[in-house]
């Protein structure tokens, strides 16, 4: 099966220059653009038969112009939602400066999800949609930065703490397969359709 691992647009928290996480920002005009290019993209080159998506707005609205592209189908996740920021969700980056920030994997912020938690929603979540997917030779997920960072770990079997992560852009694109061979990375975080003019 491969697997498309897909950020959503440019939000409106990229505009505000605010804490983006669980606060729940719609795409922006350009982030609409954003999108519209990545859906063709995918649906010439490797249209997914199944598209699983985040609940917040930036997502769910990524996911709905990609699935109508082509009308594959979608499932929504609320699993698939960013990492719980707490009271950081909506703060200015300003603001946030008074907020004691964790030190250790198992602290959060306040009213939020320690790192821990975080990955293991992601083992969970990653393995249910595997295993709800399997019949699909395509599937997409379609979710946020630090959800993609996490699933590819999560792909990649690596431990919670690590000195790297993986970047996704605006609508980037990562795609991945499991077969019976292993697990495969075919390409990361790529932005082109978004390049291009």
């Amino acid at each position: 099966m491969e697997i498309l691992l897909i950020r959503h647009g440019q939000s409106e928290a990229d505009i505000l220059n605010v804490h983006e996480g669980r606060a729940d920002f719609s795409l922006t005009e350009l982030g609409i653009k954003q999108v519209q290019k990545m859906s063709k993209r995918v649906h010439n080159d490797f249209a997914p038969e199944l598209i699983w998506s985040s609940t917040l707005k930036r997502a769910k609205e990524t996911a709905i112009i990609l699935a109508e592209e082509k009308g594959s189908e979608l499932h929504f996740e609320d699993d698939l939602m960013e990492h719980n920021n707490g009271v950081l969700a909506g703060l200015s980056f300003e603001e946030a400066k008074k907020i004691p920030i964790p030190k250790y994997p198992h602290e959060s912020v306040e009213n939020g999800e320690s790192h821990i938690e975080f990955r293991m929603r992601m083992e969970m979540i990653f393995s249910r949609i595997v295993v709800k997917s399997s019949s699909y030779k395509r599937i997409a997920i379609v979710a946020h930065g630090g959800v993609i960072n996490n699933l590819l770990h999560s792909f990649l079997k690596m431990p919670i703490e690590t000195e790297f992560g993986f970047y996704t852009g605006d609508t980037g694109i990562h795609l991945i397969e499991i077969n019976e061979k292993g697990r495969y990375i075919r390409f990361l975080n790529d932005t082109n359709h978004i390049k291009k003019s």
